[in-house]
C-alpha cells in the first residue's frame, strides 16, 4: 500500500502482523497516512503481535509521532503487543514525548452545589445592582453639571437638537400613545362594569376609570411606552456613536458629549412625558366613556357628571407630578447604557435590551415610591 509521500506495507501470517513504514510521516501527508492506517486496522485487530519497521521513514514530525502513538495505544487496548523497530534515536525521543500526552481521562465536571450556586448568583446580582446604581448616579451628576454650565451660558445649549428630539419623542409618539391609552381605558371600563354589575353598582366603574387612569395607569403606561420607544432609540443612537468612536472624536475636539448629546435628549423627555401623559389620560377617559355608553348603557352626560363627582384636581396633580421624574429616569438610564456599548453589534443589542428593562423597572419602582409619598401626605 503506497502513496506518493507516505508508505505503509503489511504482511500478515500466523497471527503476526509485520508493517513496514516509509516515505514522509509528516503533517502535510496527514490525509494519506490516515487512509493507509485505516486499511491495516482490520488486520491489526486480528493479530496477536504487531511490529512496525520505521527504517524507511525519511521525514518524521509531531503528527507522525502522535499517529504512531495513537496506533500503539489502540492495539494495546485490544490486547495486542505492538513493537516499534528501526527508529532513529532522535525520532524515538519525539515518540517518547507523545507517550505522555492525553493519558489521564478528562474528569467529568463536578456538579455544583445548588446552595453555593444560589448564593453566588445573589452575590453577582448585588454586585451588578451596585455597579448600575453607580453608573446611574454618575450620569445624573454629569447631566446636572452640564445643565449648570448651560444655564450660565445659554448660547451653548443645542436648541436645534432639542427641537428635533422633541418632534421625534413627543409629536411623533402621539398617535400610538392615544391608541394604546384609549384601549387601556376601554378595557378598564369594561371590566369594571362587568364586575360591578353583579352588585348593581355600574356607576362605580366610572370612579375606577377616573381615579386609576389619572393617578396611576395613565402615567405608567405612557412611561413604559416611551421607555420602549424613545429610551431604546437613545441607547441605540449613542451606542452606534460609541462603536464608530464619534463620542471620542467629540472629546478630542473639546466638546463635552454629555452637554452636546445627552442633555438635550434628557430635557426633551422631561418635557414630553407630562404632555404625553395628559394626552394619554384624556384618551383613556374617552375610551372608558365610549365603553360605558356602548357596553354599560350609560349616556355620555351621565358619564361626565359621574366623572366630575368621582375625581378631583388632586388626582390629576398626582399623575402629572410623576411624569417629569419618570422622564428623567428613562433618559438617564438610556443614555448611560448607550455609553457602555463596546465595539460589537452584540454589545449594542445587549445594552439596548438592558436599557429598556432597567427603565421599566425603575419607572415602576418610582411609581410605588410616589404612591407611598402621596399617601403619607394625604393625597
Amino acid at each position: 500500500m503506497a502513496s506518493d509521500g507516505a508508505l505503509l506495507t503489511a504482511k500478515f501470517e500466523d497471527g503476526r502482523l509485520e508493517l513496514a513504514a516509509g516515505g514522509s510521516w509528516t503533517a502535510p501527508h496527514a490525509a494519506e497516512l490516515e487512509t493507509l492506517v485505516d486499511r491495516v486496522a482490520a488486520d491489526a485487530g486480528r493479530a496477536k503481535t504487531v511490529s512496525i519497521d520505521m527504517r524507511g521513514v525519511r521525514e518524521f514530525d509531531t503528527f507522525g509521532a502522535w499517529l504512531l502513538e495513537r496506533l500503539t495505544r489502540q492495539w494495546r487496548s485490544a490486547g495486542g503487543s505492538p513493537a516499534v523497530v528501526g527508529m532513529p534515536e532522535h525520532d524515538r525521543t519525539l515518540l517518547k514525548e507523545m507517550s505522555g500526552v492525553n493519558l489521564e481521562p478528562v474528569a467529568p465536571p463536578a456538579r455544583p452545589n445548588p446552595i453555593v450556586s444560589a448564593l453566588a448568583a445573589v452575590g453577582r446580582g448585588m454586585t451588578g445592582f451596585g455597579r448600575d446604581l453607580g453608573t446611574f448616579a454618575n450620569m445624573l451628576g454629569a447631566i446636572g453639571v452640564a445643565a449648570v454650565r448651560v444655564l450660565a451660558r445659554p448660547r451653548d445649549f443645542r436648541f436645534t437638537s432639542a427641537v428635533n428630539q422633541l418632534d421625534r419623542v413627543c409629536w411623533q409618539a402621539v398617535p400610538i400613545i392615544l391608541l394604546i391609552t384609549f384601549l387601556i381605558g376601554a378595557i378598564i371600563a369594561q371590566q369594571g362594569i362587568f364586575h360591578f354589575r353583579k352588585f348593581g353598582a355600574e356607576m362605580y366603574a366610572v370612579d375606577l376609570v377616573g381615579i386609576l387612569i389619572l393617578r396611576e395607569v395613565g402615567v405608567l403606561i405612557v412611561a413604559i411606552m416611551v421607555a420602549g420607544r424613545s429610551g431604546s432609540s437613545y441607547t441605540a443612537e449613542l451606542g452606534s456613536m460609541m462603536m464608530r468612536e464619534e463620542v471620542d472624536a467629540l472629546r478630542t475636539m473639546g466638546f463635552d458629549p454629555v452637554e452636546v448629546l445627552i442633555l438635550p435628549r434628557v430635557l426633551v423627555l422631561i418635557i414630553a412625558l407630562p404632555v404625553l401623559t395628559f394626552l394619554g389620560s384624556m384618551a383613556a377617559l374617552y375610551g372608558g366613556g365610549v365603553v360605558a355608553w356602548l357596553y354599560g348603557g350609560m349616556s355620555p352626560e351621565i358619564y361626565i357628571a359621574r366623572l366630575e363627582d368621582a375625581v378631583s384636581l388632586t388626582h390629576f396633580k398626582v399623575g402629572m407630578v410623576k411624569a417629569p421624574f419618570m422622564g428623567l429616569v428613562i433618559g438617564v438610564v438610556a443614555c448611560a447604557e448607550g455609553l457602555l456599548v463596546k465595539g460589537s453589534a452584540e454589545s449594542l443589542g445587549l445594552q439596548t435590551t438592558a436599557s429598556v428593562v432597567k427603565s421599566i423597572f425603575l419607572v415602576i419602582v418610582l411609581d410605588g415610591l410616589f404612591a407611598i409619598f402621596f399617601a403619607s401626605i394625604g393625597m
